[in-house]
């Protein structure tokens, strides 16, 4: 297990060489720096587990260097040294975040047992810290519900690819759940209990998706008063989520190329760079073949991105799974709705919910849920209701995603038998009723053709 990595700041050398000295030989890896400055600009290049601090130091002094540590990450603990009379600034480092506070002059064991309990209680903390994001992960993953074929098919693709330690392009049309398959790769790999760390290249504009991805050195910009270590180095040993890379502007597509390289990164301004150990997920609704023939999307990106290829399929084309959906979407919404009268759908209403085009897929069946959960007037929804609800919708053609790839007749009537008879639980009565002929049709099929 790697050393605890504490960082020494004191401008009294002798001082910061005894503390250092001590903390060594109870296994620490220390360094020293002499300045408050130097302390803040050490912590962004390798961040410590501990650091101790003196409070009285030019230009830059021990609280400016707690607030400096504590906005770059605060989950490190600072302990701050202070002479007897300047009790009042300690208390107010303790109110600004410190960890503790130890006065001028002080037993080097005491201090020692100080900083070793603050390295056991943080790391305590980042493993329920640790925990809860894991919970939250699964029951995200747990989400990508339904039973049909397409939906059985995605899943044992996502057991298939989350083992490898691959790029993985998720693509598939807006709403249809990719940020959900990236948690599921991530729930099933081997950097389940590591970070996941998501961020939509849409969202932000080009210099501040930079920095978020890559952090920042102090100075690089106007307002960077602290460096930062950017979302790739969070995601130091875990997944990356980048979401609508289509987006993603071409100088940045560059840099991304180098840490998916060489997997380091360069904060912006920085002439240092760190190692990260980071798997990347891409997710885009976009034809990235198409933006690369365009020249809006770089090719050696493409190619590094698109090693494993996850699609996703659109709601249109699991319409079986609907029912589970609004029943699901329902229940979730009644939660925080106590004066809905909502209870479900009339069967006519369903049937409509499963003939609709989706071009939002599955979050505009959620949101058409949750607006009915307000709006509904009687317990069932009806189908006027629903209508109302969702506005103007194109019918599924059934036809169009048989044209992809073309059945013969037979093969055509065999396929959508049997989807009939597993979606009636096997009846051939209730079958036959739907299909229109008589049961003995069904039972004839059954016989081997000579």
């Amino acid at each position: 297990m790697a050393k605890a990595r504490a960082l020494i700041v004191d401008d009294v050398v002798d001082m910061a060489e005894t503390i250092a000295n001590e903390l060594g030989a109870a296994g620490f890896d220390t360094e020293v720096v002499h300045s408050g400055a130097a302390a803040l600009e050490r912590f962004g290049q390798e961040p410590a587990d501990v650091v101790i601090s003196d409070l009285r130091m030019k230009n830059v002094d021990g609280l400016d260097v707690l607030s400096g540590i504590k906005r770059a990450d605060p989950t490190v603990p600072v302990i701050i040294m202070t002479a007897f009379g300047a009790i009042d600034s300690a208390v107010e480092a303790m109110r600004r975040g410190a960890f503790h506070y130890v006065t001028k002059p002080f037993e080097l064991e005491a201090l020692r047992s100080l900083v070793e309990r603050a390295c056991r209680e943080r790391v305590l903390s980042r493993e329920n810290a640790l925990l809860r994001r894991t919970l939250r992960t699964n029951a995200a993953a747990q989400q990508l519900l339904g039973s049909s074929a397409p939906m059985r098919r995605l899943r044992a693709l996502i057991e298939q690819v989350a083992g490898a330690a691959s790029s993985v392009l998720i693509s598939g049309e807006t709403g249809t759940g990719k940020e959900l398959v990236a948690l599921a790769l991530h729930a099933d790999s081997v950097r389940a209990d590591k970070p996941f760390v998501a961020v939509n290249c849409a969202a932000l504009p080009e210099p501040l998706l930079e920095s978020e991805l890559f952090g920042h050195a102090r100075g690089a910009f106007t307002g960077a008063m602290q460096n930062r270590r950017g979302l790739f180095v969070e995601a130091d040993e875990g997944t990356m989520f980048l979401d609508e890379i289509g987006d993603l502007p071409l100088p940045l597509q560059g840099k991304l190329l180098r840490v998916l390289q060489s997997g380091e990164v360069r904060p912006v301004g920085s002439e240092q760079s760190r190692r990260v150990d980071v798997r990347c997920v891409a997710a885009t609704h976009k034809d990235l073949g198409e933006l690369v023939q365009k020249s809006l999307f770089r090719e050696d990106l493409f190619f590094r991105l698109d090693v494993l290829r996850v699609p996703v399929p659109a709601l249109r084309e699991r319409t079986d799974d609907i029912p589970m959906l609004v029943d699901h979407f329902l229940r979730k919404s009644l939660r925080g709705a106590s004066r809905s009268v909502l209870a479900g759908f009339e069967p006519e209403a369903l049937d409509f919910l499963t003939t609709c085009d989706w071009p939002g897929n599955v979050r505009q069946l959620e949101n058409l849920i949750e607006r009915l959960v307000v709006t509904a007037a009687t317990p069932l929804a009806r189908l006027i209701d629903v209508q109302q609800a969702l506005g103007p919708v194109r019918n599924v053609d059934p036809i169009a995603p048989l044209l992809q790839k073309p059945l013969s007749l037979d093969e055509l009537e065999t396929r959508y038998i049997g989807a009939i008879l597993q979606r009636v639980g096997g009846s051939k009565l209730k079958a036959a009723e739907i299909l229109g002929v008589d049961p003995s049709t069904l039972y004839r099929r059954e016989k081997p053709r000579s």
